[in-house]
């Protein structure tokens, strides 16, 4: 038996060894730094975005101690993840796992770097679920939720798999408890900041309420619900489009919108500039209208 838990002790150790040089500190507030993981080539380094109380004088700490200047190159408080740029130093990314294989029970390792030597927190998988949105409005693919202490600085961080592949990035600032971002959205919002700055989100410009939909249209559509315009804004997308106060939406670009968590989902940043179908409910009758989809600013 203590050979067995001898054998488990030098793995665990061996796993942070190895992913440890991709955990970085990150200088962005006042009182205690936090962690950062090195995600791509040149120098891209992601963190939560509530560490970075300030977008000048930051700074990293490398794994080799040394600490050198970062830019901060754009953030999502939706999402609570920030974007940071390093330059002139040879950073080597972390290597990512995908969440195909994961399940709830599987043990993994929450990294951080607060101080000048990596540290280490161990746990499992308490929850897996589907895509969610947070209170802010972002959209986080899987939900990721593990029982690892989040100890102070920690944030920004990587939860690690047993092979020692980063399954995303951990924050306690979204629920309130351990969550881990995962790859997939992370990659997604560092694409779209490195391209354009920020994380685009698309526009359409009303106000909507739930409603039930009359009977036979429901099981026509196979929705029992649709979203009501109560508010239609000046010179919105939706206004250039045709759509008027009291059409009942039903489908945007073909997928269905129930709930208004369902519009705003789809009101993504590759939809942003399109002209996309909208089907609404007028008058008794399905009509299709053709809307451009604007930028929110």
């Amino acid at each position: 038996m203590a050979n067995v838990v001898e054998g488990i002790s030098k793995e665990l150790a061996s796993i942070v060894e190895a992913a440890g040089p991709a955990v970085v500190r990150v200088e962005g507030r006042r009182r205690l730094p936090a962690s950062g993981i090195v995600w791509s080539e040149g120098g891209i380094v992601v963190t939560a975005h509530h560490v970075v109380e300030r977008e000048d004088r930051l700074s990293v700490g490398l794994a080799d101690d040394q600490q050198v200047d970062a830019e901060l190159v754009g953030r999502d408080p939706t999402t609570d993840l920030a974007v940071l740029r390093v330059e002139g130093v040879g950073l080597s990314p972390a290597a990512p796992a995908a969440l195909d294989d994961l399940s709830v029970g599987h043990l993994v390792l929450a990294l951080g770097r607060p101080g000048r030597t990596v540290q280490a927190t161990l746990g499992i998988v308490s929850a897996l679920g589907t895509s969610w949105r947070t209170a802010a409005g972002g959209t986080i693919d899987r939900y990721l939720q593990t029982d690892v202490v989040m100890y102070p600085g920690f944030s920004g961080g990587p939860l690690v798999n047993a092979e020692g592949k980063v399954l995303g990035l951990n924050t306690s600032a979204l629920r309130g408890v351990s969550l881990s971002i995962p790859n997939s959205t992370v990659d997604r919002i560092v694409e779209s900041i490195l391209s354009h700055g920020k994380v685009q989100r698309g526009y359409l410009g009303v106000g909507v309420q739930p409603v039930k939909l009359p009977e036979a249209l429901a099981e026509e559509l196979g929705q029992e619900t649709g979203l009501i315009l109560i508010s239609v804004e000046p010179g919105s997308p939706a206004e250039a489009g045709g759509l008027t106060l009291g059409d009942t939406l039903l489908s945007l670009h073909g997928d269905p919108v129930p709930r208004l968590d369902d519009l705003l989902s789809l009101l993504s940043s590759e939809l942003v500039g399109e002209e996309v179908i909208v089907r609404v409910l007028r008058g008794g009758g399905v009509r299709e209208q053709k809307v451009t989809i604007g930028e929110r600013q």
